[in-house]
Parts: structure tokens; C-alpha cells; sequence
């Protein structure tokens, strides 16, 4: 099913504009976020074709089906939370069944951990985004060969350099385990290529180095070691830097580079406003997704704040968060089994 589809049967149920329109904090270039609740057909619900979400192919607009969305609520997933709670002039349809879900009934100190556990993920990704922007990595590749390094006297040279000062090919290389020396390793030399040596690594893409057959007699040349985890690791942040710039947002992007600061502002403005929510939750009881600190965030957005001094903001803000939670009044968790039945009720309602 698609969106069409829904809006053509009328199997909407509730409608609103989400995301920096609904916070207010928008601008003249914000894009309008579209999120819903549906109920499927009664053959799709009852069969075996039940479809828990359906988005566009931009993810801008997300539909939910009800039961999922009212799990999703019991859970105090914060972006489903903010759909419940938005603001009247960002609601475009709402069934009257939808008025059985109310906000005070989900609302509870799980939201600690769903809101400021997420604003903490956020800024781990943060911390990851702004080491990508610090430090990029260049296109070329490194091998296994770059983690190599051999022995001389009381010290290590990388393997690439001992080769270039002995005028020596790795490909005509031989290696031998040492026994109980992990990556350690005796290494050999074929002058003449007639001995069969594998090298040290067959090919740049190689992930161990390569072991020979060496005769007995032959003259060691020295011990390589080879540091194969870290090398390990080097590909996995190849990997994710490189498929980071394939999947950047341009735009974004070039903001960040402007203001300079070296972090995804966007991201952390976000954050801040996460960790608001969660302190104005366990505060008040209560959920107004609609920011009295416009200015303040979109300064954030624009980059105006030091990076460190944002952390630091986080940090106190998640310190104030831990106090609320003690103090709070708020339920444990929703009331599950109340909130099943009130699902059931709309279904029965919807199905009937």
C-alpha cells in the first residue's frame, strides 16, 4: 500500500505537520514533515498482509498504523509522543476515535531514558560526525602492508620504509610464524625469485599477511610485526567515512563548513531540544512541543555555539533531567493494559 492508497479509501486517522514547523522552529528553507495514523483494511488487518508503517520515498512523510502507533506510545518513543502532542495548528485531520488516545495516558518516566537516551546517541553520532569533518581520510586506500612493522635494534620502522632503504620488493618476501607471538613474525629475503615466497601480503586487499615455506639455512633479515586489529579498525572507519560523503546531505554539509565549528549544528540543536523535553517532562507532567526558545536553538543551528560549550550544555541538562526523575510525580510506564483496551475499543469501532 501506498499513501495514495490510504487517503483514497479514507483510511486516515489522524494527520499533522511535524518536525521544525510543528517546534517552531522553521525557516524559509524548512521542508514540511508529514506524519499520520491509519488503520488497514479489514482483510489486510485480519489476514496475513498487516503493514505496520508506509512512508514516501523521501521519508518526509511517515504514516503509522494505529496499534503500531499506540506501541510505539507505550514505549514513549519521543517522535511518536510529539505526533500526539502536536499543536492544533498543526493538526490536518483527526478522527473523532483519535480522542480516545490521550497524551496524559502515555506520558511517563520512561520518557528519561526514550528521550535523553536518544539525545545521547545523538551525540555520540555527533562526536563521530565531527571527527569525519576534523579528520578526512583520504580516497587511496591503505593495505595491510601500511601495519606492518620491523624490527630494528630497540625501536620499529613501518615495513614500507625498511623495504625502500633495502631496496627490497615485499613480493619476493617470506614470512614464518614466531610460536606465542601473536602478529610477530621472522622474515626472509628471495634474491633471486626461486624459492617461492608468497611475500608479505598477495594483494592490496589482503587481510593477513602471507606465510612462506622457507629452507632451513636460509638468512633471517629481520621480525616484522603486524597489527592486524588495527588495521581492522582503519577499514571499518574507511568504510563509514566514505559511505558518509556518498550519503551527505550537500546542503547540510556546506552550512557546517561555513560556520566552522566542525559539527553538524542541525544535529546538536536537535539534541539540546531533546533533553528540554525529557527536563520539561519530568518537570511538569506534561508535553508542549512548541519551544519558548526559538532563539536560542536556531542560534545553536546556525553554528553560533562553541562545540564544547554545547556538550557542556548537554551535560547539565541530562544532570537536571537525573533530579527531575527522582522528584517526579509522573507514572512508572502507561498503564498497558488500560491502553490495549482502548485500542481494542477503536478497533471494534473501526472493524465493527
Amino acid at each position: 500500500m501506498t499513501i495514495a492508497n490510504l487517503k483514497s479509501q479514507s483510511l486516515i486517522l489522524f494527520e499533522v505537520i511535524s518536525g521544525s514547523k510543528s517546534f517552531g522552529l522553521n525557516t524559509p528553507t524548512s521542508d514540511t514533515d508529514i506524519k499520520g495514523v491509519y488503520y488497514l483494511p479489514k482483510e489486510k488487518f485480519f489476514g496475513l498482509d498487516y503493514i505496520p508503517q508506509i512512508s514516501n520515498e523521501t521519508n518526509d512523510e511517515v504514516y503509522y498504523e494505529i496499534g503500531r502507533f499506540v506501541e510505539l506510545l507505550l514505549k514513549n518513543n519521543p517522535n511518536i509522543l510529539e505526533v500526539l502532542a502536536s499543536p492544533e495548528d498543526c493538526i490536518l485531520y483527526k478522527h473523532p476515535l483519535m480522542e480516545h488516545l490521550k497524551l496524559e495516558d502515555f506520558l511517563s518516566k520512561l520518557c528519561k531514558d526514550s528521550f535523553a537516551g536518544y539525545a545521547v546517541t545523538q551525540i555520540k553520532k555527533a562526536r563521530g560526525l565531527n571527527k569525519k569533518i576534523v579528520n578526512p581520510m583520504p580516497k587511496e586506500k591503505k593495505s595491510l602492508l601500511d601495519f606492518c612493522y620491523v624490527l630494528k635494534g630497540y625501536e620499529t620502522i613501518a615495513a614500507n620504509s625498511f623495504l625502500a632503504e633495502n631496496n627490497l620488493n615485499q613480493e619476493q618476501c617470506g614470512l614464518v610464524n614466531l610460536p606465542n607471538s601473536k602478529g610477530m613474525f621472522a622474515l626472509f629475503y628471495d634474491h633471486d625469485k626461486s624459492l617461492g615466497y608468497k611475500g608479505i601480503i598477495q594483494k592490496e586487499s589482503s587481510n593477513e599477511v602471507s606465510l612462506s615455506s622457507i629452507p632451513k639455512n636460509e638468512k633471517l633479515i629481520g621480525y616484522l610485526s603486524c597489527n592486524q586489529d588495527g588495521y581492522s579498525k582503519y577499514c571499518k572507519e574507511y568504510t563509514e567515512y566514505w559511505s558518509w560523503i556518498d550519503k551527505r546531505n550537500e546542503d547540510r554539509y556546506n552550512t557546517n563548513q561555513k560556520h566552522g565549528k566542525n559539527y553538524d549544528s542541525k544535529n546538536m540543536m536537535h539534541t539540546i531540544r531533546l533533553l528540554q523535553t525529557a527536563e520539561q517532562i519530568l518537570s511538569t507532567g506534561k508535553l508542549n512541543i512548541r519551544v519558548t526558545n526559538r532563539e536560542e536553538l536556531l542560534d545553536i543551528k546556525a553554528g553560533n555555539k562553541e562545540y564544547d560549550d554545547l556538550l557542556e550544555m548537554a551535560d547539565n541538562l541530562i544532570i537536571s533531567i537525573e533530579k527531575h526523575y527522582l522528584k517526579s510525580t509522573l507514572q512508572e510506564k502507561p498503564d498497558e493494559e488500560k491502553v490495549i483496551q482502548t485500542l481494542i475499543k477503536i478497533r471494534e469501532n473501526l472493524y465493527q
